[in-house]
């Protein structure tokens, strides 16, 4: 059969079948070559696709974790002990009173006849108060006067009589025993004599006092008798003085100190003493004295203060209010709200160089208010947490908070 033949039947030669094949096979292996190259280059995509997100989650891993960390960090504020202020002062009430005051009682019986003086008057040393009726003493006078007399008589008998007994004595008339008793009868009139000068001089004395007079100048703060009133000696009308008198050119007040602050007041030292009464005006004063000693009873010193008044602007009886400067101390003085008040005592956070708590023991001193004096338990270098939470305890972990990015994290507020 012929080759025409045969494409007509389709039907191929063997040449053929193998050329056909062989460019099969070509394309077969073609196909393969590339299949691998893609299956090589999508598997590398892959690898890379898988190595990069691997190290995305490590790295965002890390991040959350140091995110995690700084988060859970409790930031807090910190602040150092200062040396305490000799400026701090302590104010403390008072009341004003003259420099020298004292009740003017009668030291004689009777009825007010006058009085010249009233509340508000000036008077001078010696100047006459009031004047007192004293009818039982004058009739004392009269009577010792009277007896006074007397007595002066029978001193004269005594003498004549010891004269005359001397004189019988010589030519001896009488005895000796009968002379000594005459001459003993003279000493006691003598006595007798002297007694009753004395007395009189007694009356005398005490009729002065009828004239009741100023024993210093000043002024009359109180009047409490009037014309008529029965006056008894040494007590003024019904046991009260007839008049007080006062010298407000100084004043004088006093101050009870507690004991906290008691050692830290000396004589001499500046006060200042300010009236509600009198806005804006300040009397400079000074510490005249102290008790050098504490009352048992108040636990506190009595301190008394003298103040120049002058214009007589201060009037004795006011209440006011002494500034007491205290004297530099060694003591440290630290804000309140670094307190911890424990059962066991009280308590400060200290946070050291790593960053852990220490919870010390602290003595406290003279309380400011807003800073408390600090006697012992820390020291000028120490960095104090402020306002520590009640659950901080020994060992805890913190963190200063950073100045300019403070409310970052956690604070402890």
């Amino acid at each position: 059969m012929s080759e025409k033949s045969h494409s007509a039947l389709g039907i191929h030669s063997l040449e053929g079948d193998a050329e056909l094949d062989h460019v099969e096979l070509l394309k077969r292996r073609q196909i393969v070559r590339r299949t691998r190259i893609a299956a090589v280059v999508v598997l590398v995509l892959l690898v890379l696709g898988a190595g990069r997100t691997v190290l995305s989650r490590m790295a965002n891993a890390r991040t959350l974790e140091a995110g995690s960390a700084q988060q859970s960090k409790v930031y807090v504020r910190t602040t150092n002990a200062k040396a305490g202020d000799g400026s701090q002062t302590v104010l403390l009430p008072g009341t004003l009173q003259g420099f020298v005051q004292a009740p003017i009682s009668a030291r004689a019986s009777g009825y007010l006849r006058r009085w010249t003086k009233d509340i508000g008057s000036r008077v001078e040393k010696g100047e006459l108060l009031a004047e007192i009726d004293t009818p039982e003493i004058d009739q004392q006078l009269t009577q010792s006067l009277a007896a006074r007399d007397q007595t002066a008589a029978s001193l004269d008998l005594a003498r004549s009589t010891v004269e005359r007994w001397e004189s019988l004595r010589k030519r001896d008339v009488v005895s000796q025993q009968e002379l000594d008793e005459r001459r003993s009868a003279a000493t006691q009139a003598r006595a007798n004599l002297a007694a009753a000068d004395a007395n009189v001089q007694r009356l005398r004395q005490l009729e002065g006092f009828k004239r009741v007079v100023a024993p210093f100048a000043g002024i009359i703060t109180r009047r409490n008798v009037d014309v008529g009133d029965l006056i008894d000696a040494g007590g003024g009308s019904a046991g009260r003085p007839l008049f007080l008198l006062s010298q407000t050119a100084s004043l004088r007040i006093y101050v009870n100190v507690p004991q906290s602050v008691a050692q830290l007041v000396k004589p001499g030292q500046a006060v200042v003493v300010t009236q509600a009464e009198l806005r804006g005006q300040k009397f400079p004063g000074k510490v005249a004295r102290t008790a050098a000693s504490i009352d048992a009873t108040t636990r506190t010193m009595q301190v008394e203060v003298a103040l120049e008044n002058p214009n007589g602007l201060l009037l004795p009886g006011a209440y006011v209010q002494v500034a007491l400067p205290l004297g530099q101390s060694q003591s440290l003085v630290v804000p309140t709200n670094v307190l911890l008040f424990r059962g066991e005592g009280t308590r400060v956070a200290v946070l050291d160089a790593g960053g852990r708590v220490r919870l010390r023991a602290v003595t406290l001193g003279r309380n400011y208010g807003e800073t408390v004096e600090v006697l012992d338990g820390i020291d000028g270098n120490d960095r104090l947490v402020l306002n520590p939470s009640d659950s901080l305890a020994e060992g805890d972990a913190l963190a200063q908070a950073p100045a300019a990015s403070e409310a970052a994290g956690k604070v402890l507020q």
